[in-house]
């Protein structure tokens, strides 16, 4: 109910005034009312100034304050006229109406400072423009005439001329509060009505009473109004909410209505000279026109320079974190070449999946984030900018300790988001470069971004550029290329390599490798050109062709050879892949196009592609509760192995093979004994894979596994099962495991 207060006192003050030209012209009872309503929102200002903060607190008791005050004179005036059948002028009514003025001008300076933070110059100047032009009109129609009149006494004439003055004070005001922005608010927007509605009234009475005699009229629609709605200000909610950074940026705003008031205010000088031309040819308040004709000049061109300062600083701005942007940090290298610069780039991982799936509102406040990270990071000197996307860069100038320096910007970037109602972990690849050897501003940022896609591709955090990786990259770059065609034309083909059951050595699956024959190189290392599918996004094509290949292979065999068929097929999947959205619809679509059950399947994933990524972790998910088995790959090698196995959608440990070479060696077998230990404690398949020799497979049978993979039972191949009866790999028999 209280969130309705402002609107109810809006419309029962609205009709109140509408209720007061309802009662007889000039009578007690009208004017009695006129009072009431001003006296009436002075307390409701006060009662609501006291539920502010501090400082806008101050700031609405002076508002009430001026607003008791003037309705004091109200009173006053209704003496006279009533009690005393008089109208002095000057009189203590005029005495209360003045001093109202500093007070409600108090009371709005100390809300336009605090919303106008970052604008001082520019709102100034638009206000002086606006002051300046409508000064000019009121000058010479209303406080000239005023001043020109000599049948009144001078005491007299300075007092008639206040009103005009004081007006175009709180005008300026007014103008402040508008050009900063802040009539977004509900608040600030009925406290505009306000002051436009006094404004009003008080200028047309000025006009008015220079040239004839005012009677009770509409212009007190407008003083009565402004009552209500200044106390309307006031009630509403908005007026208590925090200003923050989303609310107020401070970034100048010159939008379409600010503009077309700058454009009246300049125009109003000569508009001024028309109307007086017309009106008395030889009585043209020529000088001042042409004083304020000139000042008007200046002000518009201080604020055009300021306005193309401005947009060269917004040129030279990423406009979503206000970091310097790629061409202000080209500039920046270009001036500190020859000296001892390093540059940092760092990209984000995960962004795209975090777009893609939490929306582009929480991806653009993370950048904000991560922005305001670095710069906390960054030590003074240092220039952190974004360049685009999920791509940010640190210069760092001076030959100091660089990996400290870059060390500092990693740890910033380690802990946790927290954007709105998500918790995010940001994996972040660096490439750092210096501009040794050159005078090429660009290139220490191409340096930095081969070395960035080097810590990419390689897992680390950050990289140091060398000439080296300028060869890579030509090799990948070239590879690349080739991969897009190798992909239309057919060239990939998938291996596969079984897992036994032990002790008999039965082939109860196999793993799915993707194999790829060149018809110039011949069969490419996958650790070749895997690494350059994951940089240039092939791999999320590749790795469905490789899902959908496998999946029809293995309901191929279910069909042939039916209770002599593996039980289950697996299938890698890559960090890429992981990021992408659309890897459970491509999951599901392939099982259905296939017929395969999902049962049949599992999925192969890495703990470098699951771990701080929120986004992998919830596609497993998606993917398992299709039905499809989760294995984590090279268990055991990653830093966080065991804290991982609390979070993630795993039913199968695959056992990495450095465990196993040296497990039939006394005293080296304790790190695979706990694995098996763990994987039972927790329900979990364990795999041991790189099994080469008869005495690892008694080793690890012992132990308590149960299932293997390795060169012992068979090299992957395009049919391992004729490939186990040809080699005769039927165990027992040949193993000894039974014995």
């Amino acid at each position: 109910m209280r969130s309705k207060a402002w609107l109810w006192w809006t419309v029962a003050g609205t009709l109140v005034t509408g209720g007061y030209f309802l009662l007889p012209a000039g009578s007690l009872t009208r004017s009695l009312v006129y009072n009431a309503i001003g006296t009436v929102s002075a307390v409701v200002m006060l009662a609501a100034a006291r539920r502010n903060d501090r400082g806008r607190r101050v700031a609405w008791l002076l508002s009430a304050a001026g607003t008791g005050v003037w309705s004091a004179g109200d009173f006053c005036y209704t003496y006279f006229v009533f009690g005393l059948h008089h109208e002095p002028f000057p009189s203590v009514a005029d005495v209360c109406y003045l001093s109202a003025y500093p007070l409600l001008m108090g009371g709005l300076l100390i809300l336009v400072r605090g919303r106008s933070a970052g604008q001082g110059r520019a709102a100034v100047i638009d206000a002086s423009i606006v002051a300046t032009g409508i000064g000019l009109v009121l000058w010479v129609f209303v406080m000239q005439p005023i001043a020109a009149d000599g049948t009144t006494s001078v005491v007299a004439r300075a007092i008639a001329l206040a009103y005009p003055a004081a007006d175009i004070l709180l005008l300026t005001l007014v103008v402040r509060l508008l050009v900063a922005g802040a009539a977004r608010d509900t608040s600030v927007r009925l406290l505009v009505v306000a002051l436009c509605l006094l404004l009003g009234a008080d200028v047309a009475y000025s006009v008015v009473s220079a040239y004839t005699t005012y009677d009770e009229g509409v212009f007190d629609a407008g003083w009565l109004l402004s009552y209500v709605f200044w106390a309307a200000a006031a009630l509403h909610p908005s007026v208590r909410a925090p200003i923050t950074a989303d609310r107020d940026d401070g970034r100048p705003r010159f939008g379409r209505l600010r503009l077309a008031l700058l454009a009246c205010s300049s125009l109003l000088a000569p508009a001024v000279l028309l109307v007086q031309g017309f009106q008395h040819p030889r009585h043209v308040e020529w000088l001042a026109v042409g004083g304020c004709a000139g000042v008007l000049f200046l002000l518009v061109v201080v604020r055009m320079d300021g306005l193309v300062r401005e947009v060269r600083t917004l040129a030279m701005c990423d406009d979503l974190t206000g970091l310097p942007n790629r061409r202000e940090l080209e500039q920046r290298i270009r001036a500190g070449l020859g000296a001892a610069a390093h540059v940092a780039l760092i990209d984000l991982d995960d962004f795209k999946a975090i777009n893609d799936r939490l929306g582009h509102g929480v991806g653009d406040r993370l950048l904000v984030a991560v922005a305001a990270r670095l710069t906390g990071a960054a030590r003074g000197g240092d220039t952190v900018a974004r360049l685009g996307g999920d791509e940010f860069a640190v210069l760092l100038p001076g030959a100091g300790d660089v990996e400290a320096r870059v060390g500092a910007l990693e740890a910033a970037l380690a802990e946790p988001f927290t954007v709105g109602p998500h918790r995010l972990l940001v994996r972040a690849s660096i490439g750092v470069a210096d501009s040794a050897g050159t005078d090429d501003p660009f290139e220490p940022l191409r340096r930095a971004d081969v070395a960035m896609y080097a810590a990419k591709e390689t897992g680390g955090r950050h990289v140091r550029y060398t000439s080296e990786l300028d060869v890579q990259a030509t090799r990948w770059a070239e590879l690349g290329a080739e991969l897009r065609g190798a992909l239309d034309e057919g060239q990939f083909f998938l291996v596969y390599q079984p897992i036994v059951a032990l002790p008999e050595g039965r082939t109860v699956g196999v793993e799915a490798l993707v194999r790829w024959r060149h018809p110039a190189r011949g069969l490419v290392d996958p650790a070749e050109f895997v690494p350059v599918a994951e940089h240039n996004g092939l791999i999320v094509e590749l790795g469905a062709w490789t899902l959908r290949e496998a999946c029809t292979r293995m309901q191929h065999w279910r069909r042939t050879l039916g209770a002599d068929a593996p039980e289950k097929m697996s299938v890698n999947v890559s960090a890429r892949q992981l990021s992408e959205p659309d890897l459970p619809r491509t999951v599901a679509a392939v099982l259905a196009e296939t017929g395969l059950p999902a049962s049949c399947l599992t999925i192969e994933v890495t703990e470098t592609a699951v771990f701080d990524s929120t986004v992998a972790l919830d596609t497993l998910r998606a993917v398992k509760l299709l039905g499809v088995r989760i294995a984590l790959d090279d268990f055991g090698t990653g830093h966080s192995s065991l804290g991982l196995l609390r979070i993630a959608p795993v039913d199968v440990l695959k056992v990495d093979k450095s465990f196993v070479d040296d497990v039939a060696i006394p005293g080296r077998a304790a790190i695979p004994q706990a694995l098996i230990e763990v994987s039972n404690h927790l329900g979990l398949t364990a795999i041991a894979e790189g099994v080469e020799t008869v005495g690892q497979a008694k080793a690890l049978y012992a132990m308590g596994y149960r299932y293997v993979q390795g060169f012992l039972f068979g090299h992957p191949a395009p049919d391992p099962l004729a490939h186990l009866h040809d080699l005769g790999v039927v165990v027992p028999a040949s193993s000894g495991l039974d014995g």
